[in-house]
Protein backbone atom coordinates (compact mmCIF):
# COMPACT_ATOMS: atom_id res chain seq x y z
CA UNK A 1 0.00 0.00 0.00
CA UNK A 2 1.08 3.50 -0.83
CA UNK A 3 1.44 6.50 1.10
CA UNK A 4 2.29 10.57 -0.04
CA UNK A 5 3.87 12.08 2.77
CA UNK A 6 5.82 15.81 3.29
CA UNK A 7 9.08 15.82 4.47
CA UNK A 8 12.40 17.65 4.91
CA UNK A 9 16.34 16.27 3.85
CA UNK A 10 18.41 17.03 6.92
CA UNK A 11 21.29 15.85 7.75
CA UNK A 12 21.21 13.16 5.43
CA UNK A 13 18.09 11.84 6.60
CA UNK A 14 13.96 12.66 5.73
CA UNK A 15 12.10 13.71 8.40
CA UNK A 16 8.12 13.51 7.68
CA UNK A 17 6.84 17.21 8.52
CA UNK A 18 3.95 14.98 10.46
CA UNK A 19 4.23 11.23 11.37
CA UNK A 20 0.45 11.19 12.95
CA UNK A 21 -0.69 10.08 9.17
CA UNK A 22 2.23 7.54 9.31
CA UNK A 23 1.23 4.29 9.03
CA UNK A 24 5.17 2.39 9.49
CA UNK A 25 6.07 -0.31 11.54
CA UNK A 26 9.59 0.80 13.55
CA UNK A 27 12.23 -0.48 11.27
CA UNK A 28 9.83 -0.90 8.40
CA UNK A 29 11.70 -0.90 4.62
CA UNK A 30 10.54 1.40 2.81
CA UNK A 31 11.08 2.67 -1.47
CA UNK A 32 11.38 6.37 -1.44
CA UNK A 33 10.33 8.40 -4.80
CA UNK A 34 12.01 11.87 -4.29
CA UNK A 35 9.99 14.94 -5.92
CA UNK A 36 10.41 18.34 -5.15
CA UNK A 37 7.39 19.97 -3.78
CA UNK A 38 6.27 23.40 -4.28
CA UNK A 39 8.08 26.14 -2.73
CA UNK A 40 5.94 27.77 0.68
CA UNK A 41 5.49 30.78 -1.52
CA UNK A 42 4.24 28.99 -5.22
CA UNK A 43 0.89 29.34 -4.27
CA UNK A 44 -1.22 28.30 -7.28
CA UNK A 45 -1.98 32.40 -8.30
CA UNK A 46 1.86 32.84 -8.53
CA UNK A 47 2.03 30.13 -10.48
CA UNK A 48 -0.97 30.33 -12.44
CA UNK A 49 0.60 34.20 -13.38
CA UNK A 50 3.54 32.60 -14.71
CA UNK A 51 2.19 30.48 -17.61
CA UNK A 52 2.64 33.82 -20.13
CA UNK A 53 6.37 34.29 -19.05
CA UNK A 54 8.34 35.21 -22.18
CA UNK A 55 5.47 35.33 -24.91
CA UNK A 56 4.95 38.39 -26.35
CA UNK A 57 1.22 40.54 -26.36
CA UNK A 58 0.45 39.05 -29.45
CA UNK A 59 0.98 35.72 -28.77
CA UNK A 60 -1.17 36.01 -25.22
CA UNK A 61 -3.67 37.27 -27.66
CA UNK A 62 -3.71 34.34 -29.68
CA UNK A 63 -4.24 31.51 -26.72
CA UNK A 64 -6.45 33.46 -25.01
CA UNK A 65 -8.41 34.10 -28.33
CA UNK A 66 -8.82 30.18 -28.89
CA UNK A 67 -9.44 29.49 -25.17
CA UNK A 68 -12.60 31.80 -25.56
CA UNK A 69 -13.89 30.31 -28.47
CA UNK A 70 -16.58 28.02 -27.43
CA UNK A 71 -17.67 27.89 -31.24
CA UNK A 72 -16.18 24.11 -30.97
CA UNK A 73 -17.25 23.26 -27.72
CA UNK A 74 -20.43 22.12 -28.51
CA UNK A 75 -20.54 20.84 -32.50
CA UNK A 76 -23.73 19.50 -32.51
CA UNK A 77 -25.87 21.94 -30.63
CA UNK A 78 -26.78 25.73 -31.05
CA UNK A 79 -25.78 27.93 -28.59
CA UNK A 80 -28.19 30.18 -27.34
Amino acid sequence: MGQAIEAVYEKGAFRPLSSEDLRLAEGQRVRLIVEESLKEDDNPLSLAAKVYEGLSDQEIDEIEKIALDRSHFFRDRTLS
